[in-house]
């Protein structure tokens, strides 16, 4: 699913994010089925290079197997599909806080017309991401308190936002619309914070 296009040093970055039926795609594959480390890495490089080759694109980038990483988040904000959200974390115009990009297919060609999505922050009256948190731990104007998070993983409370995923994440209505299976959140989790 392509989740924004951005324009930069005359090069086309076509933003590939994962949909609702990822997961399903996913869990089948032979990278979702065989045990070995980093599933879902090794899944994006094998489709993003396919991808690569059957659209003839010039490149293909990934938010991992760095340094140096990508700027994943300032294409991400270059597309005008993805913004800052009241807690700090990227909010896409579709996939809400549950934004996740997968790669990008670098391309020489003309862009594609700018997107007229909207910021759903700007009409989201009470941005419950910015007070979701237990622990406080998101904030745009403060950053991410990361060692608040999982101090607060590891206690009973915390089980919620592991097995179901970041209670900011999903206390966004864009969020809760996008149909993220909680096997998803729970796997993100898992990687996030090992027990």
């Amino acid at each position: 699913m392509c989740m924004g296009t951005a324009v930069e040093d005359e090069q086309h970055i076509v933003l590939i994010g994962c949909d609702a039926a990822f997961w399903t795609v996913f869990s089948a594959s032979p990278e979702g089925q065989d045990g070995a480390p980093d599933p879902i890495d090794r899944w994006s490089v094998r489709i993003l290079n396919d991808l690569k080759t059957a659209t003839g694109a010039r490149d293909v980038a990934f938010p991992f197997g760095g340094p140096p990483y990508a700027p994943f988040l300032r294409w991400a904000e270059a597309s005008g599909e993805a913004w800052q959200s009241p807690a700090g974390m990227m909010v896409h115009s579709r996939a809400g806080l549950m934004i996740s990009y997968r790669g990008a297919l670098i391309y020489d060609a003309p862009p594609l017309p700018a997107s007229t999505a909207k910021k759903p922050c700007d009409t989201c009256v009470a941005q419950p991401c910015a007070t979701a948190c237990p622990v406080d731990a998101l904030s745009a104007a403060r950053g991410y308190d990361v060692a608040a998070c999982h101090a607060y993983l590891d206690t009973p409370e915390g089980g919620d936002c592991l097995t179901q995923g970041c209670k900011a994440r999903r206390a966004c209505p864009v969020s809760a619309a996008f149909g993220r299976d909680p096997a998803q959140s729970a796997f993100h989790m898992s990687a996030f914070h090992p027990t």
